[in-house]
């Protein structure tokens, strides 16, 4: 049953309006936040209609008191937020067969692990997750609805929803997959040019023009003096083809994921010149990503998907849990790779390439809260590099893809504690990043396209 707002004092409480309840027409609903708790409206106004089953009496309440204070004070009384979500959870999924495509690398793990580790069927799903070929291929699957979700690069939803490559097509970006988990890969043919300055002329590889790899090699080799666009060449190259390209000599490294800078040290080609954690402790690499449609159209199917991603994600962030999700996510239809490769990247002990086995624990880690200061710093880089031009709206962009109140909520519900705040700073290679300045930070850097 729907109902207008029950703190609007113009309003009657009657069964008509918007499928959530929440708004007065189908447009306002459309226009309206797709973080907003599924079914909140219908509990307010149920409780609203109890406490004031006469309209007139409910109207000169909120006319004396006004409406966030009788929205306060209806919280106090009575537990909102818990009662919406009980509800939600007992609502019928609108759909139960979904496709989510993913990309063959350990930063899908959550994606992944969900499947065969029970947690999509726990949440009444049956997911069929899709192994893709490029990031190009997730993303056109995606906005043609052949998929219903998918793995994505974390600066892809933002990429999306800005029309830059593509169409623009409202994204939004729930939850992160993981932090660090990538590597400077050299081929062996380089373990005596550590310096980047040596490094004019290098070709190099990144996944997609679009994603964290990118703008970290671009970060790392002007810090160096050299300029990406015209001192070394960079081209996309899906991930699975990477360790093939450096063995043919196509190409002097990438900055890529795993498996695919260990699978270069196991197979003799290549070695790990540098962790990505090592310039930016915590950064995001991939994400859950849906459409804006399929949000809001199917609010309990996608309350229930990253209800189990983010559960996956709790469990994938106990190192005790490593090996046992190793195991899962080995075989062919997953990630095809060696079980003693993936328990090197998941547990942090590893071979470098270069004879020396290090241990960090904290080589791949499992965060799925979005932070806006993420998308913000990943809107610097895209202006720094010229893909997006003009005046940007970094704030607003960013609270609109990456739906952090939704994450929040349920990383309680997964036994996980989400921050109280969706914005912090922090340092790229020692040079501190205040969302609060982004003009600024752009403006800082000596080498860029701006």
């Amino acid at each position: 049953m729907n109902v207008d707002d029950p703190f609007d004092p113009r309003a009657t409480l009657r069964t008509t309006g918007c499928a959530c309840g929440r708004h007065a027409t189908a447009a306002e609903h459309d226009a309206a936040a797709p973080s907003e708790p599924p079914y909140r409206g219908l509990v307010e106004g149920a409780v609203m209609r109890a406490l004031f089953p006469v309209d007139a009496t409910r109207r000169r309440f909120l006319q004396a008191v006004g409406a966030t204070t009788a929205a306060a004070a209806l919280d106090h009384v009575f537990p909102i937020a818990t009662a919406t979500e009980a509800f939600a959870q007992s609502a019928p999924l609108e759909k139960k067969d979904l496709k989510v495509g993913f990309i063959p690398i350990t930063c899908a793990t959550p994606i992944i692990m969900a499947a065969p580790m029970g947690f999509y069927a726990k949440a009444g799903l049956n997911v069929e997750v899709i192994k893709t070929a490029g990031w190009a291929v997730i993303r056109d699957k995606t906005i043609n609805k052949e998929y219903d979700a998918a793995h994505m690069l974390s600066p892809m939803p933002l990429a999306i929803s800005m029309g830059a490559g593509s169409n623009p097509v409202p994204y939004t970006m729930p939850a992160v997959e993981n932090i660090n988990g990538q590597a400077i890969t050299l081929a062996m043919k380089h373990k005596d040019k550590r310096d980047p300055k040596q490094w004019k002329g290098f070709k190099f590889a990144v996944p997609f023009d679009y994603s964290m790899h990118n703008y970290l090699l671009r970060y790392y080799v002007a810090e160096a003096g050299l300029d990406p666009d015209t001192d070394i060449q960079i081209r996309a190259v899906p991930p699975p083809e990477m360790v093939a390209n450096l063995r043919a000599d196509n190409i002097d490294g990438y900055l890529g994921p795993d498996p695919f800078n260990q699978r270069a040290v196991y197979d003799g080609v290549g070695f790990i010149h540098l962790l990505s954690k090592e310039m930016w402790e915590g950064h995001p690499c991939c994400a859950f990503a849906a459409s804006r449609d399929f949000v809001t159209t199917l609010p309990n199917t996608y309350a229930a998907l990253l209800r189990a991603i983010i559960a996956a994600t709790a469990f994938a962030s106990n190192p005790e849990n490593r090996k046992q999700i190793a195991t899962a996510i080995a075989p062919a239809n997953y990630l095809n790779q060696p079980e003693t490769v993936l328990e090197q990247i998941l547990t942090g002990t590893y071979a470098d390439g270069l004879g020396a086995v290090k241990k960090d624990t904290r080589r791949i880690d499992f965060d799925p809260f979005p932070w806006h200061s993420f998308a913000i710093w990943i809107l610097t880089q895209m202006k720094r590099w010229g893909q997006i031009k003009g005046d940007i709206d970094y704030k607003g962009i960013a609270a609109q893809v990456y739906l952090a109140t939704d994450a929040a909520r349920l990383m309680k519900e997964a036994g996980l504690t989400p921050p109280t705040t969706t914005s912090k700073a922090f340092s790229v290679m020692g040079k501190p990043f205040d969302p609060e300045k982004p003009e600024d930070y752009i403006r800082s850097f000596a080498i860029k396209r701006t």
